[in-house]
């Protein structure tokens, strides 16, 4: 323990933002979080798309990674391997939630829902838009399972680019998935840990806009 210098007690960021009152935010969270995301992009926040999505399989226990968010007109979209372990705990439990902490503009935006497999087509097209490389390696990749190391792995991968420099088409095990929101929560910042939140939840057609305490 004398070797660790980090403190956690003490480290602090003291947040100064203006306050963020009702009549600043649209009436559609989804708007809202467009805005939100291209400030985060203006800011200079690395990867802005990025995050971090939890969900649960049928024994209930909630597992968290980073993913890249790559759509967000009706709802959030990703990919993955359908055979990896949020794949297996989304056919199980198909209901997850995304946090984006763009940490240096201190603001965060939580979102929860259901989750729902994109259209085939869908998939297909983003998959073709990907580098040849990232469609190699998800072709090649038994995502989650365990391995005996990395060199078996490398070589297939070095085999089938070699065989597809192109690039190949969507394997059947990868694809789109779409959190459909029911929830979402924007958090930001403020003087003396005030913060403000807001939380948009889904009634009916209608987005019912609350304010949290923070």
């Amino acid at each position: 323990m004398s070797d660790r210098q980090f403190d956690v007690r003490r480290d602090r960021i003291r947040y100064e933002l203006a306050r963020l009152d009702d009549d600043q935010l649209a009436d559609d969270p989804l708007d809202i979080f467009a805005s939100w995301l291209e400030g985060a992009a203006a800011a200079g926040v690395r990867e802005p798309n990025a995050m971090v999505l939890a969900t649960a399989g049928a024994d209930g226990a909630p597992r968290a990674r980073t993913v890249l968010m790559r759509g967000y007109s009706d709802g959030f979209e990703f990919f993955t391997n359908y055979e990896s372990t949020k794949g297996r705990q989304l056919d199980e439990n198909p209901r997850a939630s995304a946090c984006f902490a763009w940490l240096p503009i201190h603001r965060q935006v939580i979102v929860e829902g259901l989750v729902e497999r994109l259209p085939s087509e869908a998939s297909d097209a983003y998959f073709a838009s990907r580098p040849a490389e990232s469609q190699i390696a998800s072709a090649t990749s038994p995502q989650s399972q365990v391995i005996d190391g990395i060199d078996g792995l490398l070589r297939r991968v070095e085999e089938l680019t070699a065989a597809n420099p192109d690039g190949v088409p969507r394997p059947e095990h990868w694809g789109g998935y779409r959190l459909m929101p029911q929830v979402i929560e924007f958090w930001q910042g403020n003087v003396g840990r005030v913060h403000d939140r807001f939380r948009f939840r889904r009634d009916g057609e209608q987005w019912v806009r609350e304010r949290l305490a923070p």
